[in-house]
């Protein structure tokens, strides 16, 4: 991830994704010879499919100069602020359009070993295999592997030595880039212009259904959207709606699992979760995502306890008192519904769920 002084766009670049299925035995044994690599189509949801949805999960960025080790990195954090507008592109599957000289080049200027050369340049040449049938490829790169990103950042590191040495305000991480204006028309005069120097010089193509010039909270980068000033970080309303629908299915009241189990699946999604997201600039977002996942839990036990005698019970088991409990074990109410009424809620208060190791998603700074 890379920052620099005010100047252009917001824009999304490209990735390389490349399968790699040999270890370190095809060095040591130049007679192994890497074979066609099975094609597969990842769909992004914002292109509805095809070919020219294959992206790479943006969760990585692979440092451009270590092609030995391949260690996935975590991106720094900017907190410096935003420019108003920005601009936003895209390359068309570069990691299909990747000139194979081109990429070898800037390769054999980071390594010297000929034997290393000479495994990559297979990989590269290695083809497709489409039902069978193995086919040549002349450009980019086998799609899924480590290697994949590492050779895109080793193209993209002559992008970001173009946008310091123009002094532009920008933010990438892996295939994803923000470049941010001051002004729609600047925003359009960077798009123009960076799209030429992609074209030309890397020898990439873009992809204009996904290039636009928008305001920064218009769009999200990496699961976070930006306040027009740059003074907030927000969870993107897409990154919200997958959480949610990732919660609803795995509190399904239908599981037919305790509530313990059920807490113990949830915990790894969370704390990942909120490890990721916690970096947002929101917490009321966060704590009222708490609020609605204890409410699931709740309308998860309330329908495990079944009927109106077990439920008048398990209210009375948990200090609720009799006519409020009778009240609510005798009500014809849905799940959900019930799920907020004051009666369960007082059974089931938020320290009975942090007793059975519930995370929470948000964590003060004190804590």
């Amino acid at each position: 991830m890379a920052e620099q002084p005010p100047g252009l766009r917001r824009g999304r670049l490209w990735m390389t994704r490349i399968s790699m299925s040999c270890s370190s035995k095809c060095v040591a044994n130049p007679g192994l010879r890497p074979g066609g690599v099975r094609r597969h189509s990842l769909l992004d949801p914002g292109l509805g499919g095809g070919m020219d949805g294959a992206v790479e999960l943006a969760g990585r960025e692979w440092h451009d100069r270590v092609l030995d080790h391949a260690r996935p990195q975590r991106a720094e954090r900017s907190t410096g602020r935003t420019l108003p507008g920005g601009s936003r592109s895209c390359a068309n599957r570069a990691g299909c359009r990747l000139n194979h000289d081109c990429l070898m080049a800037r390769v054999a200027a980071r390594v010297t070993d000929k034997r290393v050369l000479k495994l990559i340049r297979a990989f590269l040449k290695s083809g497709v295999m489409e039902d069978g049938l193995v086919s040549p490829v002349d450009e980019g790169t086998p799609q899924g592997g480590p290697l994949s990103p590492l050779l895109s950042n080793l193209v993209l590191d002559d992008l970001d030595k173009e946008l310091t040495r123009r002094g532009h305000r920008f933010c990438r991480y892996a295939d994803d880039c923000n470049i941010y204006v001051r002004s729609r028309r600047a925003g359009e005069r960077v798009m123009a212009s960076v799209s030429r120097f992609l074209t030309k010089k890397l020898r990439l193509t873009v992809n204009e259904t996904k290039s636009a010039v928008a305001r920064p909270e218009e769009r999200k980068f990496l699961g976070f959207s930006i306040s027009n000033d740059g003074s907030e970080r927000r969870i993107a309303p897409k990154a919200l709606d997958k959480f949610k629908t990732q919660i609803r299915d795995m509190t399904r009241r239908t599981r037919g699992i305790s509530l313990p189990q059920l807490i113990e699946d949830l915990t790894p999604y969370l704390i990942g979760w909120r490890g990721y997201f916690g970096f947002c600039q929101t917490p009321r977002v966060l704590t009222n995502l708490e609020a609605w996942i204890r409410r699931r839990l709740r309308s998860y036990l309330w329908r495990q306890w079944q009927n109106g005698p077990n439920r008048f019970k398990e209210l009375r088991r948990r200090g609720v008192p009799k006519f409020h409990a009778a009240v609510a074990a005798g009500s014809p109410t849905g799940f959900w519904r019930m799920s907020g009424h004051p009666a369960v809620q007082q059974a089931l208060r938020n320290h009975y769920f942090d007793s059975h190791g519930l995370p929470r998603l948000h964590v003060s700074a004190r804590a």
